[in-house]
């Protein structure tokens, strides 16, 4: 993928896209892989980075939900079950199995969560993984054993998916190109283009790398914004209900010694009704979350202290080494756009299902749901977008379209196999100039040759867009994050031909951002 040749697609392009996508999430991106899978010539739009918002700051999980299980909402977890073994088959690189503990405190637990679990396996039909057994106290400590012991009875294992969220988010990216559709990172919509009818047909947008603005003509637009939905909508009709109620969501990443095996742990009920997993990632642990209704959306959310606090003491409750604020890597925060119900409820308790409504002027809104369900949300949205323009109708091909990297048998100890296929042509690239091989730092597996693939093939623009999307090194390690950004920025200036001062304006503002990620 590059950008300026997307750019210069588009400012030669006088004709109508078939489809603009505004939004570059999970959301935004599926729809625009599904447009452009069935042939409709399809633009996708993303005000910053690719997944710059929630879509990479999830759990990482590709699950059907357990919580949702729990509340009854049987329909979301049948169709986030098959989804998740549709995702497990199209993107084997980036998902796997993991498995997951429920510990029993109590005589009752086992048995309870033992026939619940029983049904979450039947629900997932032939694209189950595992099936969920009881185990025994010895068991249980066998396969973690930092798990608190003291009134341990046993515990249940269960099966989900595992992934990279901004890794997909990335080669879904890739797979809308390889599909003929263009899209565009650092393109803001700043307003939408009505006809005479009062209609839509396109939309005005600013480069927010060189400033220059864009008119694009389009048969329909599809608002695929996550928490900023509201604000698309405003552009449509100003006096809009607002339908979205932001929640924070917080993770702590700790070393991998609070966590040393295979398994993760998933807790179903903490003080605010929430399910609590402690989770192997990357070589390292991810503790979370929370849900703490949020007033306005914004790009970089940062945590409550009282989050860190609640996180903390409940992963305490559960392992046998307390984790303390100095043990923190990182901890991020992500907003979950969630559809205001017609009755106020607390934020855990709203419905993860997705929302999708056509306004008169003929905008398609989607939002809501999760990233297990964005293929299905694609569906959807396009079956419903192709009939408001008119568009020659066609199947959804989605439910088996390998996305781009695809490789089915990946070596998981060896970093590079995020890039999937991708890999064999940077191991050439690596080969090629030994000195790419090189690791930018020592805490971190990262390769300076990755912010060269990064920058020609995977649109990152920044040094944000490197450590913390197309590498996690932000999540994973945020004060190594800002130890290799200067490397960064000068292995990126030399692709873009940028000088000395471009380098510590970059570096300026990623210790800006990367100074959230770390606590105090």
């Amino acid at each position: 993928m590059n950008r300026s040749e997307f750019l210069e697609q588009v400012e030669n392009f006088n004709d109508y896209w078939d489809v603009v996508v505004i939004g570059g999430g999970a959301t935004g991106l599926g729809v625009g892989v599904d447009a452009a899978s069935r042939g409709y010539k399809t633009l996708l739009l993303e005000m910053h980075d690719f997944a710059k918002g929630t879509s990479s700051r999830s759990t990482k999980l590709v699950h059907g939900g357990v919580r949702y299980l729990q509340q009854g909402d049987v329909s979301l977890v049948i169709e986030a079950l098959h989804e998740r073994g549709l995702l497990i088959q199209n993107a084997p690189h980036l998902v796997s199995h993991q498995s997951f503990i429920v510990p029993s405190y109590e005589w009752w637990n086992g048995p309870f969560y033992g026939v619940g679990l029983k049904v979450y396996d039947a629900l997932a039909g032939k694209l189950g993984i595992n099936k969920s057994k009881n185990l025994s106290k010895k068991e249980t400590l066998e396969k973690i054993p930092t798990l608190e012991s003291k009134d341990l009875r046993g515990g249940v294992i269960y099966y989900d998916g595992q992934f990279d969220d901004s890794r997909l988010s990335v080669n879904l990216a890739q797979t809308i190109h390889d599909q003929g559709g263009v899209p565009l990172n650092y393109m803001k919509v700043t307003g939408l283009s009505k006809n005479n009818n009062g209609l839509i047909d396109g939309v005005k947008a600013r480069d927010m790398l060189n400033g220059k603005s864009h008119e694009i003509n389009a048969r329909v637009v599809i608002n695929a914004t996550g928490i900023f939905t509201d604000e698309i909508l405003d552009m449509d009709e100003a006096d809009h209900e607002r339908l979205i109620q932001c929640a924070q969501g917080i993770h702590l990443v700790l070393d991998k010694e609070f966590l040393p095996g295979e398994s993760a742990i998933m807790v179903p009920h903490t003080d605010d009704g929430r399910v609590l997993f402690a989770v192997p990632w990357h070589n390292k642990v991810i503790v979370g979350t929370t849900d703490t209704p949020i007033e306005k959306p914004t790009l970089e959310p940062v945590a409550q202290e009282e989050e860190i606090d609640f996180v903390l003491r409940h992963a305490a409750q559960y392992l046998t080494k307390n984790p303390t604020r100095k043990d923190v890597k990182s901890v991020f925060a992500g907003l979950r756009p969630l559809v205001k119900p017609p009755e106020s409820s607390k934020t855990s308790e709203i419905s993860r299902s997705h929302h999708l409504q056509v306004s008169e002027s003929g905008l398609v809104t989607i939002t809501g749901g999760k990233w297990t369900t964005y293929r299905k949300m694609a569906e959807d949205t396009m079956d419903r977008a192709a009939m408001v323009a008119g568009l020659e109708v066609e199947e959804c091909p989605t439910k088996e379209l390998r996305i781009h990297g695809w490789l089915k048998n990946v070596d998981r100890d060896d970093h590079l196999y995020v890039y999937g296929s991708d890999r064999v042509a940077l191991k050439h690239l690596l080969d090629e100039q030994p000195e790419l091989a090189e690791k930018i730092h020592p805490d971190l597996p990262y390769l300076k040759g990755e912010v060269i693939w990064a920058v020609r093939n995977e649109m990152a623009q920044t040094i944000e867009d490197f450590l913390a999307r197309r590498t996690r090194a932000l999540l994973l390690d945020a004060k190594a994050s800002i130890e290799m950004a200067e490397e960064v920025g000068r292995l990126m200036a030399q692709e873009f031909g940028k000088d000395e001062s471009w380098v510590q304006q970059e570096v300026k503002e990623y210790k800006q951002v990367a100074k959230n990620y770390m606590i105090g």
